[in-house]
This record gives C-alpha cells, structure tokens and sequence, in this order.
C-alpha cells in the first residue's frame, strides 16, 4: 500500500468518526429531550392523580350529604296515619 493510498484511509476514517461525532451528539440531545419530556409527563400524572383521588373523596363526600338531606326531607315530609 503506499503512501496515497494510506492517507486516503485516514482522511476516509476521519470523515467517518466526525459523523459519527456528529450523530452521537444528536442521539444525546434527544435522549435529553426524552429525559424531560419524562420528567413533566410523570409531573402531569402525578397532578392528575392526586386531583382524581380529590374528585373521588368530593364525591364520596356529596353522596353522604345528598342522602342526610334525603333522611331529612323524608322525615319533614312524613305524613300522618292513612297518608294524610
């Protein structure tokens, strides 16, 4: 092989590790971009999660309420014997 020849192998394997270079780069910076898009999205399901489980406790609580005013209603509204 001579001299030529070796130095256009260099130059060739240097063109590839700069873009291999310039791919390990971008492949970082997405998997970064990932990494944040992660981070919120866990953020957002924790949120909602927790808002969920108000909502549900709300509820639970409306139910109760709805029914002691059911109670009394039907105690305010009780008629007298035959439904007079």
């Amino acid at each position: 092989m001579d001299v030529e020849e070796h130095d256009n192998i260099i130059r060739h394997l240097l063109l590839i590790a700069a873009q291999q270079n310039t791919l390990n780069e971008t492949l970082h910076e997405s998997m970064r971009h990932q990494r944040e898009s992660t981070a919120r999205q866990d953020n957002i399901n924790e949120r909602l999660t927790t808002a969920i489980e108000r909502l549900d406790g709300a509820i639970e609580r409306l139910d109760i309420t709805q029914a002691r005013i059911e109670t009394l209603l039907a105690r305010m509204l009780r008629y007298d014997d035959n439904g007079r």
